[in-house]
């Protein structure tokens, strides 16, 4: 049977262990500052412990930090890491180095329940939640570490549909007993979950990116089936009962597909579903999947859309695409290492 993770738990969790164990309270404090500051990598590298609590704790628990398993990088510098998960599966994480910024967009869930036409990630089914210690393991575990300066949810998996587990791994990432991170270094993703969404709103500061695609209802629940339960008007709605402040962000994912979401009538449905919203839209390139009707909306076209969102007062960018020669689209290379199938393929 296998030890319990110590990587992961909350302080709280930590005090609960220690108590349990008759360890002095102060101990918990001190786990996890070798497990989140320190790096330890192993219980006995916890060397301000007792010998006695360390021997305790060597024999009920683990640190629990995995490397990744697999490594691709692309031509213009982005890499694609490979984690072992649950009973054979994969989840991966995208480490994306531009100018100033270094970004690393991690995973939440092995798989994703919410079906969505445009991903790979949907395709595999949903297959298990990820725990606060493997979300955070794909940021303590890759070579680039310590250099990281922004992290996004925006991996395989809906993070709102995890939401206990990814509230925990913000916790840990951002107080000050744990990485100590600024909450505007991270970028939470959801396709509009409205009652999770509300608890991330009211328990965490990170900024907020929501999966939008389109402003229409029929179109949106073609692409998305989030939209039979959760429609765009109820989530933008919801959005407009908070108060974000001037520093925190909510942004809007919008994958251009041609001939579908990108005529001059999406940019009057934006304008008017948005209206009033401080927020920014990210128009993104459609990386192609095996088998999908879709295909992405030219360069030229997609210009043309920022400049009209721009002209009508929305602020609009064109995200730069990355990595596409190491199927950095979410869900191709963990569906790749499923298959077990190493064949270059024209994806």
């Amino acid at each position: 049977m296998q030890n319990e993770l110590l990587y992961g738990k909350t302080l709280n969790e930590l005090k609960e262990i220690v108590k349990q164990h008759n360890l002095p309270g102060f101990t918990a404090g001190q786990i996890a500052d070798w497990l989140y500051k320190k790096r330890a990598e192993s219980i006995d590298s916890m060397t301000n412990l007792s010998k006695k609590a360390r021997q305790l704790l060597s024999e009920n628990f683990e640190t629990g930090v995995t490397l990744p398993s697999k490594v691709q990088e692309s031509v213009d510098g982005t890499k694609k890491y490979l984690f072992p998960a649950h009973k054979h599966l994969f989840i991966e994480a995208a480490y994306i180095p531009e100018d100033n910024r270094k970004t690393l967009c991690i995973s939440s869930q092995v798989g994703c329940k919410m079906g969505c036409l445009f991903c790979m990630t949907g395709k595999q089914g949903f297959q298990s939640q990820l725990t606060a210690g493997e979300i955070l393991n794909q940021i303590r575990s890759i070579p680039e570490s310590e250099e990281l300066t922004n992290v996004v949810y925006m991996g395989m998996g809906e993070p709102l549909d995890n939401i206990e587990e990814v509230l925990k791994s913000l916790d840990i990432l951002t107080s000050d007993w744990g990485y100590g991170w600024s909450p505007r270094r991270i970028n939470v993703s959801t396709i509009g979950i409205v009652p999770a969404m509300r608890r991330f709103i009211e328990e965490s500061e990170a900024h907020l990116a929501i999966s939008l695609h389109t402003p229409f209802n029929e179109e949106r629940q073609k692409l998305m089936p989030i939209e039979q339960v959760y429609s765009i008007e109820q989530v933008i709605e919801t959005l407009r009962e908070y108060d974000f402040g001037r520093q925190r962000r909510i942004s809007f994912e919008y994958i251009m597909f041609e001939g579908i979401n990108d005529t001059p009538a999406h940019v009057k449905g934006l304008t008017k579903i948005l209206n009033g919203i401080r927020c920014r839209i990210n128009l993104i390139k459609f990386h192609p999947i095996p088998d999908s009707p879709l295909r992405g909306t030219p360069h030229k076209t997609m210009q043309w859309f920022c400049d009209q969102l721009n002209n009508k007062g929305i602020t609009t960018t064109i995200r730069r695409s990355r990595g596409e020669d190491i199927y950095a689209a979410c869900g191709l290379l963990s569906t790749k290492a499923l298959l077990n199938d190493d064949k270059p393929k024209d994806y």
